[in-house]
C-alpha cells in the first residue's frame, strides 16, 4: 500500500482544522504582568480570581465592570497557582515560590496578611489544590516531589518523593473525589502517576513517553504533561471515573477505575503464580488478559482538528450537563471546545465536526482555562 506524501497529510489536517469562532470577549484588567492561573467559584459562578507574575491576585465580578472587585498584592514573586478552601470560597490559597499561603478576602485591607503559611516544599511549585472535604492540600514542585498537608492540623502529613514516582518536574496534580486517599499527578517526565498517599507510594505509573499517538506532531512536541482534570463527584455518574490528560498537543481521555483494576489483576495473579509453575517460555497469560481488560484510551489530537503545540490547561465544563464539554487551551494560541462524548458514541474519530465543538483563536499562548458559567475565561 503507497505512503501518503507528506504535503497531502498536512493539507488534509488543515481541512479538519474547522474556521476560528469569532467571540466577543471581555477583557478584565488589574495585572500588571502575565495571568498564571484562573479559577471560577463553584457556588456563584460569576466570582472569579487570577494570579499572576505580578504577585497580585484579583477578585473580579462579571456582574460589575471589568475592573477587580479586589486586588490583593501578596507576594514579590509570581503566584503560579491558586484554589480555593473547598466549602469556604472566602477563603483562598496561592503559591508562590516555595511557599503557600491562606487569605480570607472577606479582611479587606491595604496590606494583607495570610491566615496560614506553609514552607514544606524543597522548589517552586506549579500546583497547589484542596481536597473535597478542606482537609489536604497537595502541592507539586519543580523537585518532582508532592507535598500533601493537612489544612486542621496545619502540619505536612506525607511527601510523595520523586525516587517513587517522577523523575522531573511534578507540573500538576489532582485529588481524585471519589477515592478519598489517592491522588494523581503528572510530570515533565511524561508520566502520569496515581498515589495512595496515605502510605505515600504510588501503585500505577503510566509513561505517555511510550504511548503510540496517532498525531505526526508528537515527533516535534513530546508527552510532557502539563495539565490533568478530573471530574467532581456529582459528574461521576454520568462521566464514569476519568481523568483527562494533556501530554504534549495531544489530550488523553482514560478510565482510571480500570486501570487500578488491571494492577490488582496482576498484583493477585502474581501472587498465585508464587506456588505455580510459570508458563512455557516465562509468559503469563494473566497480565495479558489484565492489559487487555483496560478500557481503550481516548485521544485528541491534530488529525480530528486538536492542538499543533503544547496543551497547558484542562477543564470540564460545570454548565447544563455538567462534564459534557472538555475545554482545552494550548500555546498555539488557540482555546478548543470539545463535546467529548460524542467520541464515544461514534465508536471512532470520524465526524470530528461533531467532537470538536468550538476553535477560538486568542491573542497569546494560553496558561489557564476555565468554564464560568457558560463563558470561558
Amino acid at each position: 500500500m503507497a505512503s501518503v506524501p507528506v504535503e497531502a497529510e498536512a493539507e488534509r489536517t488543515l481541512n479538519l482544522q474547522p474556521p476560528e469562532t469569532k467571540l466577543k470577549a471581555r477583557r478584565l484588567k488589574g495585572h500588571k504582568d502575565s495571568v498564571n492561573c484562573c479559577i471560577a467559584s463553584p457556588q456563584n459562578p460569576r466570582i472569579i480570581v487570577t494570579s499572576g507574575e505580578d504577585g497580585r491576585v484579583c477578585w473580579f465580578d462579571l456582574r460589575c465592570n471589568d475592573e477587580p472587585q479586589i486586588a490583593m498584592d501578596v507576594s514579590d514573586d509570581p503566584i503560579l497557582s491558586l484554589c480555593f478552601k473547598s466549602g469556604n470560597e472566602d477563603n483562598i490559597y496561592v503559591s508562590s515560590g516555595k511557599e503557600i499561603k491562606c487569605f480570607d478576602v472577606r479582611l479587606a485591607t491595604t496590606k494583607w496578611e495570610p491566615l496560614e503559611n506553609y514552607n514544606y516544599n524543597k522548589e517552586e511549585i506549579n500546583k497547589v489544590t484542596c481536597n473535597s472535604k478542606s482537609s489536604f492540600l497537595a502541592a507539586a514542585d519543580d523537585s518532582g516531589e508532592v507535598k500533601i498537608i493537612d489544612i486542621r492540623q496545619h502540619c505536612l502529613y506525607k511527601t510523595l518523593r520523586a525516587e517513587t514516582g517522577h523523575t522531573s518536574i511534578c507540573s500538576t496534580v489532582e485529588f481524585l473525589p471519589w477515592r478519598s486517599w489517592e491522588v494523581i499527578s503528572g510530570g515533565l517526565d511524561s508520566t502520569l502517576v496515581l498515589w495512595e498517599f496515605s502510605k505515600a507510594r504510588p501503585y500505577k505509573v503510566l509513561n505517555f513517553g511510550n504511548v503510540s499517538n496517532s498525531g505526526a506532531g508528537q515527533c516535534f512536541n513530546p508527552s510532557l504533561i502539563h495539565a490533568i482534570a478530573v471530574p467532581e463527584i456529582d459528574m461521576v455518574d454520568k462521566l464514569g471515573k476519568i481523568c483527562a490528560v494533556a501530554g504534549g498537543d495531544v489530550i488523553n481521555v482514560i478510565d482510571i477505575e480500570s486501570e487500578i483494576a488491571a494492577v490488582r489483576s496482576k498484583s493477585s495473579s502474581n501472587t498465585r503464580k508464587g506456588s505455580q509453575s510459570r508458563l512455557k517460555g516465562g509468559s503469563s497469560s494473566n497480565n495479558t488478559d489484565a492489559d487487555d481488560n483496560v478500557k481503550k484510551r481516548l485521544q485528541f489530537d491534530y488529525t480530528i482538528g486538536g492542538h499543533t503545540s503544547a496543551v497547558s490547561s484542562l477543564a470540564f465544563s460545570m454548565f447544563g450537563e455538567r462534564g459534557k464539554f472538555l475545554i482545552s487551551g494550548g500555546n498555539d494560541k488557540l482555546v478548543k471546545v470539545w463535546n467529548w462524548s460524542r467520541y464515544t458514541d461514534a465508536g471512532s474519530s470520524d465526524g470530528n465536526n461533531d467532537i470538536l465543538h468550538l476553535n477560538i483563536g486568542v491573542p497569546q499562548k494560553v496558561s489557564f482555562v476555565h468554564f464560568i458559567g457558560t463563558s470561558v475565561c
